[in-house]
């Protein structure tokens, strides 16, 4: 019997170390919907490491990761393939939808992913957050997550344009929980500077790639998710584990492809 990708994602997770359950806590599943820099890697991507596989490390079991965040995708692109229906089939109330996407919405000649910031970036991304409210899920926002670059002066620079004022924007808006990963990843990057960043990043003898993780870097933006939830009160304290533990890269595991 051959098993579907989701299925082994849930069995390497089942590896992991848990925290307990909290006896009359009612389970929920937490929706990731998001592009590469979160998605699940496989066998033949490693090391490369979405922040969404690290996100479990810090959650109590009463509260399931289910990352359907998927490489290359935008806010439009995700909506059109119609992966954002399915996981509104799946929802249920006060399960919680987690949403970032603008890397591949900036791509202005493709048109099957390009979005403007100030109309129809924040048009498709109502769609994730009336989607949510419709199943009695509560929706949240995660501005990007920044790429590695820096100036000649070596400081961390801004990448995404528009897009995360666009998302701060229509978060107050529609009073809906920001995670501003985006100033605090470039936050980040700038406390690690030029040389140890690369450390964080999909960085190997054969490749520089400055807008994908490593295990290290996707445990650290995982851990800035899981701290943004509290923070917003997403999630309660004893939601949340290891905020200031270390992780063992070695948790880390990439399913067959």
């Amino acid at each position: 019997m051959s098993l579907t990708r989701r299925q082994v994602t849930s069995a390497a997770l089942a590896a992991v170390p848990l925290a307990g359950r909290s006896p009359g806590r009612k389970p929920r599943t937490l929706y990731i919907a998001g592009d590469s820099t979160a998605a699940q890697k496989y066998a033949d991507a490693a090391p490369e490491t979405g922040w969404g596989m690290a996100l479990p490390f810090f959650l109590r079991n009463e509260t399931t990761v289910s990352n359907q965040a998927v490489n290359g995708r935008s806010s439009k692109s995700f909506v059109d393939e119609g992966r954002l229906d399915a996981i509104l089939a799946a929802i249920r109330p006060h399960d919680l939808l987690l949403v970032q996407f603008a890397h591949n919405d900036e791509k202005s000649t493709d048109p099957t992913r390009y979005t403007e910031p100030w109309s129809t970036y924040q048009d498709y991304l109502r769609l994730y957050i009336e989607g949510a409210r419709a199943h009695g899920a509560r929706p949240v926002l995660a501005t990007p997550v920044e790429r590695r670059r820096f100036d000649a002066d070596g400081n961390a620079v801004p990448t995404h344009g528009d897009y995360p004022a666009a998302m701060r924007a229509l978060a107050g808006q529609e009073h809906v929980a920001l995670l501003d990963i985006e100033a605090l990843s470039l936050a980040l990057w700038q406390s690690l500077g030029v040389e140890a960043t690369k450390t964080y990043f999909n960085w190997t003898d054969t490749e520089q790639d400055n807008t994908h993780f490593n295990p290290p870097g996707a445990i650290a933006v995982a851990r800035l998710v899981a701290q943004e939830l509290l923070r917003t009160r997403v999630l309660a304290r004893h939601d949340v584990v290891r905020l200031h533990e270390d992780i063992p890269t070695s948790w880390i595991t990439w399913p067959p492809a």
